[in-house]
């Protein structure tokens, strides 16, 4: 992982197209400013976490649907 320290105004470059700027600290908090192409999904730690977990339950439903499906077709 790499460390970087920064003061509020100071931003770092990711790629050509990723911005990242301190705006404001207050206490343990920090705010942060991406500009970023649209293209780009960016999310906190935890929302991403949820739709990869949401991702992976509906593909589960969707190979167990096939499956019940396939079964279905091979008795007619």
């Amino acid at each position: 992982m790499l460390v970087l320290t920064r003061k509020i105004n100071e931003a770092i470059k990711i790629g050509d197209d990723i911005e990242v700027k301190v705006l404001g600290i207050d206490g343990e908090q920090i705010k942060l400013g991406i500009e970023a192409p649209k293209r780009v999904d960016i999310h906190r730690m935890e929302v991403y976490l949820d739709i990869q977990q949401q991702n992976s339950e509906a593909a589960s439903v969707s190979t167990d649907l096939i499956n019940l499906l396939k079964n279905n077709t091979k008795k007619d």
